[in-house]
């Protein structure tokens, strides 16, 4: 398939603060897209932006609110054009066991994960259909391997890859191509603040195999572009997280039967966590999980 130049297009990114959203959006104003940089911290949006250089501007928006989705559409397409690419990428995580997170952190995790991507498609959509656009969803492995302490992680993730495949089949004919990304975990603040959990971070670390390494950055946005370029169905970051969709039958019961040994004591230190700490504190992960605690109030 011929590369799609991205030159001169006009390419959304929410979550562009940093992580996977950041670096995409440095990369791609690299090879000459425009560029406009969608999230919650201005401070951060703004350094970016600046590094991506002329063509890049920014937009503080929550993508769960229709009204800031909209309005920052508008703006975008006002000041690029239109828009050529989007790219939704923004998302936050808690962890926590279902019987014990913080049930406002595991609700969020759904409404910005899964909600905010079916927003920002949409309000987008008709800059894509008129553009012949492309549409590229951020999964991740969390929507083909569902470990425990993830649930609403891997829930929102499983929900935005079913999400891009239907929305595939019916713009099709529009023009438009839908791309759905599944990284594993990549060397970014969340997975970095995950680790650093007093209790989930050993069991993310000492899962055995592939399952538990961190990849740098670069092995996401080298990914990530390749995909735009030919605007693909799919992107597995790496190439062995493809392979696993082959298994998805097996995977429940292979990650139930290796949690047994683990489980009770995870569960024990869990609830003590969260009796020294709060729901709350025990539940958020990551700068972008606070940020949007922030914009909250």
């Amino acid at each position: 398939m011929s590369r799609w130049n991205v030159k001169g297009k006009v390419v959304l990114i929410t979550g562009a603060a940093r992580g996977i959203g950041a670096g995409l959006a440095r990369r791609m104003a690299a090879r000459g897209a425009k560029v406009a940089l969608v999230g919650l911290e201005p401070d951060q949006l703004k350094r970016v932006a600046a590094e991506c250089g002329p063509d890049a501007a920014w937009w503080e928006t929550d993508v769960t609110s229709w009204e800031a989705l909209e309005k920052t559409v508008g703006e975008v397409v006002q000041h690029f054009g239109g828009i050529d690419v989007v790219v939704a990428n923004a998302g936050i995580a808690a962890t926590g066991f279902t019987r014990s997170i913080d049930r406002a952190s595991f609700e969020r995790v759904i409404e910005v994960d899964l909600l905010g991507v079916w927003r920002t498609v949409r309000v987008c959509l008709p800059q894509l259909i008129e553009r012949r656009g492309y549409a590229l969803i951020v999964s991740s492995l969390a929507a083909i391997v569902h470990i425990p302490g993830n649930a609403a992680y891997s829930a929102a993730k499983a929900g935005v890859e079913a999400f891009a495949n239907s929305l595939r089949a019916e713009v099709r004919h529009l023009g438009v191509s839908v791309g759905v990304a599944h990284p594993t975990w990549i060397a970014t603040d969340m997975v970095n603040s995950v680790d650093k959990h007093p209790v989930f971070g050993a069991l993310r670390t000492g899962t055995p195999g592939l399952l538990s390494k961190t990849y740098p950055l670069s092995v996401a946005v080298d990914l990530l572009e390749e995909g735009i370029g030919k605007r693909s169905r799919a992107i597995h970051v790496p190439g062995w997280t493809g392979v696993l969709k082959l298994f998805r039958a097996l995977l429940p019961r292979v990650v139930e039967l290796g949690s047994r040994s683990f489980l009770p004591a995870a569960d024990k230190a869990a609830i003590e966590d969260i009796a020294e700490r709060g729901e709350q504190e025990a539940s958020i992960v990551g700068p972008g999980g606070r940020a949007d605690l922030e914009s909250r109030g």
